[in-house]
């Protein structure tokens, strides 16, 4: 039924846009004061792994877990491997986790279209816990911090300069820097590397004044430091909650959810405008031919609706 339920808020489909508005709606008497969690980080970092070997753990506490794994999608059919799932053997395995891959589908941010919706979804059928594993492609990972409590980035260790995983797009956002893959030969590399994230962090600065980011070591493989990390979601939880950031950031990311969706609505409601779909071609044609700027002919699109000025 959840499964169906998210198929449904993922439709692009108009007659299915009612649909799961009201079921969304219908829910929100029902969305549990769950623990958000976003994970990013770089191709290879080993996220599902971690998330595996961190779910295992949660299980273990009597947590119910819901894990939204974002794909990478094809840019020329929308489709995507969706792999992840094959990466996270114990929780694939156990009733108690939720496993729900997705294709980002064009999407910027390292996240699918859908995400707020979906975790809206996890925590009405009763998982406390959501994980939310992004693409991992760069700095544009970012929107998932603005849809979770706790942002935790992964790091590698020994991969070239360590410097170079501090992009300030990303860490000055992150709420927890882990450093993975600290285990036999890669030990020390790992220790050294998140000695250089700390001292980065301390020279940019925390993201909000009552935390100080704290950059862990630990292994995915074989779940040492995961407990630890696990505590310091907890610790970042509380303290956001005794500050009473954690409700003021969620009530700023429905804000902003809600106008992300206009936006969203806007342009879909532009495009099938039957005066557009008529002229566009020829702007469009224009543009690319270098015979019109793109700065003139997104003015004549929004001339086409009676926005000169805009």
């Amino acid at each position: 039924m959840l499964a169906r339920a998210i198929t449904l808020v993922e439709s692009r489909k108009a007659e299915h846009r009612a649909r799961a508005g009201a079921l969304l709606q219908a829910l929100l008497p029902h969305q549990a004061a769950g623990i958000r969690v976003g994970i990013t980080g770089v191709p290879g970092v080993g996220k599902s792994t971690t998330i595996d070997s961190l779910g295992s753990h949660l299980l273990a506490q009597g947590h119910r877990l819901a894990v939204l794994a974002v794909d990478p999608s094809s840019t020329r059919t929308g489709g995507s491997i969706l792999g992840d799932k094959t990466r996270m053997a114990r929780l694939s395995m156990d009733e108690r986790a939720f496993i729900r891959p997705s294709p980002a589908g064009g999407t910027l941010g390292g996240v699918a279209a859908r995400t707020r919706e979906t975790m809206l979804l996890c925590e009405a059928a009763g998982y406390d816990v959501v994980l939310v594993e992004t693409v991992g492609v760069g700095q544009s990972e970012t929107a998932v911090a603005d849809m979770t409590d706790t942002f935790l980035v992964l790091m590698l260790p020994g991969a070239g300069d360590e410097l170079q995983g501090i992009k300030k797009g990303i860490i000055e956002l992150a709420d927890i820097v882990a450093v993975n893959k600290a285990d036999g030969g890669n030990l020390a590399r790992a220790r050294a590397a998140a000695s250089e994230y700390r001292a980065a962090l301390h020279v940019l600065g925390g993201r909000e004044p009552f935390w100080s980011t704290p950059v862990l070591t630990y292994s995915g493989l074989t779940g040492e430091g995961v407990a630890a990390l696990w505590d310091q979601v907890l610790l970042h939880r509380a303290r956001s909650e005794a500050a009473g950031a954690l409700t003021a950031r969620r009530a700023a990311q429905q804000v902003k959810w809600m106008w992300t969706l206009f936006d969203e609505r806007v342009r879909e409601r532009l495009r099938a405008a039957p005066s557009l779909r008529a002229q566009l071609p020829a702007i469009e044609q224009a543009v690319a031919g270098g015979t019109l700027s793109p700065t003139l002919g997104a003015s004549q699109i929004a001339a086409l609706f009676g926005w000169p000025d805009l």
